[in-house]
């Protein structure tokens, strides 16, 4: 199982330095990767009767392809994956390019990690549709790994065309991996026939068990093997303590995890110290597992 950190988007702060020195601090530590989520626009809830998203204008996100290529300047091993990018509502091409220029400004230690999102108010900004994007989603899969793989591509589909035309550079991994967040039944289906992994939303246990026979089913029934399929677990360090963590590494281990990522954020840690502190114990936790 490979470790990684989920990289603190809204606590961390905006000071780059600290940004700098938290990733640094996780490669030292030994991670293998850093997990960043993806919002570009927060909503207002006060301007919206009844609503209660998780996040708001209030919390703050750094742009994760822009993040990445300040990190791959100030890392050299670390994998740097997102955890992950809402696709539907960002032009598929520009997504091809940004992700590609990372994978080699990285030296190939891009994942890209794929959703449909939850927020109508950030598609209605960006200006895509949100009735439309999780069919939408597949078909910039499609143009994604034949950009990321060919140095000229035509393409006709129902939501993309392309006319002899290609990136440059291309990736340096070809194609670079796509996995997928979510735990709805087509998101699922999607794992098993398109997918390189799973970052499941639950907790370990008998639902994510359950989720993860579906995606195996799906990949056999698409001609894939299902081991091929990476799983990425997730623990957080609020409320837990050292015995916790490591039960919930093994509960993971024992679904078949193939990376788990640790969770630092709404702990009540104080700054980018405060998170390094964090992942330092959770490190030292779970030595040996």
């Amino acid at each position: 199982m490979k470790f990684g950190v989920i990289f603190p988007q809204t606590e961390i702060g905006s000071d780059p330095s600290a940004v700098r020195d938290y990733a640094q601090a996780a490669e030292g530590l030994g991670y293998e990767h850093l997990v960043v989520y993806d919002h570009v626009i927060g909503a207002n809830p006060a301007s919206r009767s009844g609503w209660t998203p998780p996040y708001t204008h209030k919390d703050s996100f750094h742009e994760p392809f822009v993040l990445f290529g300040y990190l791959a300047g100030v890392t050299e091993k670390i994998e740097l994956a997102t955890g992950i990018i809402i696709l539907p509502q960002r032009q598929t091409v520009l997504v091809a390019k940004q992700a590609a220029e990372v994978d080699v400004l990285s030296k190939g230690r891009l994942r890209l990690g794929v959703g449909i999102g939850w927020n109508p108010v950030e598609y209605e900004a960006l200006g895509e549709n949100f009735n439309d994007r999780g069919k939408r989603s597949e078909e910039q899969l499609e143009v994604l790994r034949l950009l990321w793989t060919k140095e000229l591509v035509t393409f006709k589909g129902r939501w993309h065309t392309i006319t002899d035309a290609g990136i440059n550079p291309l990736p340096v991994q070809r194609p670079i991996p796509i996995w997928f967040g979510g735990n709805a039944d087509p998101v699922l289906r999607r794992v098993g026939r398109l997918g390189d992994g799973w970052f499941p939303l639950a907790e370990p246990g008998d639902k994510v068990r359950a989720m993860i026979e579906k995606i195996r089913g799906y990949a056999r029934e698409a001609g894939r093997d299902p081991s091929a399929i990476g799983i990425e677990g997730r623990v957080s360090v609020a409320g837990g303590t050292p015995e916790k963590w490591r039960e919930a590494v093994l509960q993971w281990k024992a679904l078949g995890a193939t990376h788990l990522s640790v969770n630092t954020m709404k702990a009540g840690l104080s700054g980018a110290a405060g998170h390094v502190d964090a992942i330092r114990r959770f490190r030292g936790a779970i030595a040996g597992l």
